[in-house]
């Protein structure tokens, strides 16, 4: 892990537990979960909260049951140590003879650096990172400033429970395919990307608390609407959702022709709103139907 790299972390750490807010009181949550089925094959699909607060419930009643009853659970990338992480990460998300401020807009460099500010982040430990690292290292803060944690999130909970109970464990994708879909994004798509987790900062919280609460009621058109407000470049969304999504229905698909019960857990932006992998299945022909 580069000096940058650990500056960074040790800042944004710094950041987080200075606005930490207590955690929610335990609450009853019941998400959607769909399943694909045909004479000796159950896929199950179940959206995801990457990180959550402390006190939710949710991994019970049919969800639980799907679960138990299947072999294996899939995730978008397989469980990985931190070190693995990071280490991806700096093989591509890094500049090479150039600064991050250095290509931003007099008026964005300026916000930048005020929030930066706000936050005690010196801004220079940002100036290695490609415009989509920063913006999601910026955009990871305010989860944290909610008081939501990975430990908590949906993936985490669901591994711990797999392998608790013996069950395989995979991932639809690789840590270094995930991260090189924003790192060849466009430029001007990275960049607008960042512009949006500098200027929605301060919204973040209450749109982070609303999205888990349409998660948690099971609402996937309420959830997508918000995702839609928010993913308003057209390449962005076709290369972190749309395109995903028909990838994974084409494996969805192909799955079926093999006997078994997998749970498969994605984001929950994956399964809601137009172009789901609801919408990818039906495209190919194959009918969803909702469990909870």
């Amino acid at each position: 892990m580069t000096k940058a790299f650990r500056t960074l972390t040790a800042a944004i750490t710094l950041a987080a537990c200075a606005f930490t807010t207590p955690a929610m009181a335990q609450t009853q949550l019941k998400p959607a979960l769909w399943k694909v089925a045909d004479e000796d094959t159950t896929i199950y699909l179940f959206g995801t909260v990457h990180a959550l607060p402390k006190g939710l419930v949710w991994l019970d009643g049919p969800i639980a049951a799907a679960l138990d009853e299947s072999s294996e659970l899939l995730t978008e990338i397989p469980d990985v140590s931190d070190a693995e992480q990071q280490k991806a990460v700096m093989a591509i998300g890094l500049l090479k003879g150039e600064t991050l401020r250095s290509m931003m807009s007099d008026t964005d460099r300026t916000s930048f650096e005020a929030l930066l500010a706000r936050l005690k982040i010196p801004p220079e430990t940002f100036d290695p990172l490609e415009p989509w690292l920063a913006g999601i290292t910026l955009a990871v803060i305010p989860y944290a400033m909610a008081g939501y944690g990975e430990e908590q999130g949906v993936e985490t909970v669901l591994r711990k429970a797999a392998m608790a109970k013996g069950k395989k464990l995979g991932g639809l994708e690789t840590v270094d395919y995930q991260l090189g879909l924003f790192d060849q994004l466009p430029r001007e798509s990275q960049l607008k990307f960042l512009g949006a987790a500098v200027n929605d900062f301060d919204k973040s919280a209450g749109l982070i608390n609303a999205m888990t609460d349409e998660w948690g009621s099971g609402d996937p058109d309420g959830l997508g609407q918000m995702l839609n407000a928010q993913m308003d470049d057209p390449d962005l969304a076709e290369t972190l959702l749309f395109q995903r999504n028909r990838n994974w229905a084409t494996w969805v698909r192909q799955r079926l022709q093999q006997p078994g019960t997998v749970f498969v857990a994605v984001g929950a932006g994956h399964l809601a709103g137009p172009n789901s992998v609801q919408d990818a299945l039906k495209a190919q022909g194959v009918e969803t139907a909702r469990v909870q």
